[in-house]
């Protein structure tokens, strides 16, 4: 499925940033939380699903703080923490007193960290490749678990960004069949990522991005229902890493999907949306 550009989406000042969105359509209010890559939105993560979910839910497709047409503030202090309070002072702005969350990556971190620390703002999460602890039960995780940071620093060091380096990096670590990977995608990550301001932002020599977290401790006081939907063949954590997260939260589920890598959402939309809506859609207040 090749996505397309955008619409114009809206803004929201919230606690004195400022965050780009989309909505579409109309229902259980569920928020998308998109991944931590180069030139990644809300937009590149979730337009492949996003109007299957809108047949019945009030979407709000996020592009989180220093990605997409969001501020590209600086974070000073723990990074999960500025992200959670931030994200919940939007939820404020627009009127959202509890949420779904179908979440990628970074997103998936922010949301585990946020629905711990607020828990009567979350409903349901679903988490799809990301990191919130240090560790691995089988393996250590690779590179040190920078993988990514490695991969932002090669693809914006040298000769800067370009658009063959940018379709490397997605075809070698989010997807796992490169050949079905859409030039657009490429495209508008590419595009993206040439913003003066988050180019700035990959090239300070301090941590414009905030201080690492582990969650370990926080993990244990999500009491809301978490599927953890991985890829078979995720580049940056094998199936064994979300079991171990299923277990440290009350109540964890996991799903993993085969012939997909870190983007399932991308890669198997109308999958994606089956299993996910089906999660999405039980009693989960019961």
């Amino acid at each position: 499925m090749d996505t397309k550009p955008g619409p114009e989406g809206l803004y929201a000042e919230a606690d004195g940033v400022n965050y780009h969105y989309t909505r579409m359509g109309s229902g259980a209010p569920t928020i998308f939380l998109h991944g931590g890559g180069p030139g990644c939105t809300a937009w590149t993560d979730f337009a492949a699903v996003a109007p299957m979910f809108a047949r019945d839910r009030d979407c709000f497709l996020v592009d989180i703080l220093q990605y997409g047409r969001s501020a590209k503030c600086v974070i000073t202090g723990p990074m999960w923490d500025f992200h959670a309070a931030k994200t919940v002072a939007l939820m404020d702005v627009l009127e959202i007193g509890r949420a779904d969350l179908v979440c990628n990556s970074w997103g998936g971190t922010i949301a585990l960290n946020l629905a711990a620390k607020y828990p009567e703002r979350v409903r349901s999460l679903v988490v799809t490749g990301s990191m919130p602890v240090f560790y691995g039960p089988l393996a250590p995780l690779p590179e040190g678990g920078r993988r990514g940071r490695n991969a932002r620093d090669a693809y914006y060091g040298g000769t800067g960004p370009t658009w063959e380096k940018m379709r490397d990096l997605v075809a070698r670590l989010e997807w796992y069949d490169a050949g079905a990977l859409p030039e657009e995608t490429v495209t508008l990550r590419y595009e993206q990522s040439l913003d003066p301001e988050e180019m700035a932002l990959a090239a300070s020599s301090d941590n414009p991005r905030g201080d690492w977290q582990d969650l370990t401790e926080e993990l244990g006081r999500v009491v809301a229902p978490v599927l953890f939907a991985w890829g078979m063949h995720d580049a940056f954590l094998t199936p064994d890493y979300p079991l171990m997260l299923a277990r440290m939260v009350p109540r964890g589920h996991l799903y993993v999907m085969d012939y997909a890598s870190h983007h399932l959402q991308e890669e198997r939309p109308h999958d994606f949306y089956s299993v996910v809506t089906g999660f999405l859609n039980q009693r989960h207040d019961d």
